[in-house]
């Protein structure tokens, strides 16, 4: 039990050195030697675990989805569970190396050998997920495509962390966030139905939204 203790506390120290240097400067930046410097662990450690820099980059991206796998949306899927989700996402993006680093890798999914481009279409399926259990209940309007809308609104948040990110290290995320979806929800939800949803920004509840 202590040996496998210690080589899985020797897992987590080259995943956090790994997402580090990812999240510094993106996957072609970081060499295994600079992880290797920054775990402290011998090359020989690192590759017990891991058999190459591409395995370390699969494991960080394949990681995210089971700690931020989105549970809440399969089993109470609706629209205030998509913003909360992605609330949480943004959170932890300005709290959390190995998320940033993993969205790092699946932005640059090109920059590997096994690109993450599953990643997008998950992200996709859950928020879609949401979307459809939404419009069955009432909250978005008839004309509005779920699927559409769910594309919309990862390719929306995507860019906007990012902007955040070269703007101000995602200190504003959160508030940018809440920008997107008070955008989003006066054009697709009913009138009538906006004051069911509320938002979180910089860890304060913001004001229920306003119909027009």
């Amino acid at each position: 039990m202590a040996r496998q203790e210690r080589a899985e506390q020797t897992r987590k120290t080259i995943l956090d050195a790994a997402a580090a240097r990812f999240d510094a400067v993106g996957f072609l930046g970081a060499s295994l030697s600079d992880i290797l410097a920054e775990a402290g662990v011998t090359k020989g450690a690192l590759y017990f675990h891991f058999k190459s820099k591409e395995d370390l980059a699969d494991a960080l991206v394949h990681e995210q989805f089971e700690v931020l796998e989105p549970t809440t949306v399969l089993e109470n899927p609706g629209l205030q569970t998509l913003i909360g989700w992605s609330e949480n996402l943004a959170a932890a993006l300005q709290t959390d190396v190995r998320v940033r680093a993993s969205i790092r890798l699946v932005i640059e999914q090109g920059s590997f050998i096994r690109p993450a481009s599953n990643a997008y279409k998950q992200w996709i399926d859950s928020a879609h997920a949401c979307l459809l259990a939404a419009k069955a209940a009432g909250d978005l309007r008839k004309e509005v495509n779920p699927h559409e809308l769910a594309q919309f609104v990862v390719a929306s948040f995507t860019g906007i962390q990012l902007s955040s990110e070269v703007l101000t290290g995602r200190t504003d995320l959160l508030e940018r966030i809440g920008f997107m979806w008070r955008t989003i929800l006066t054009a697709v939800v009913p009138p009538r139905r906006l004051h069911r949803f509320t938002l979180a920004g910089g860890g304060l509840t913001s004001p229920r939204i306003e119909a027009v």
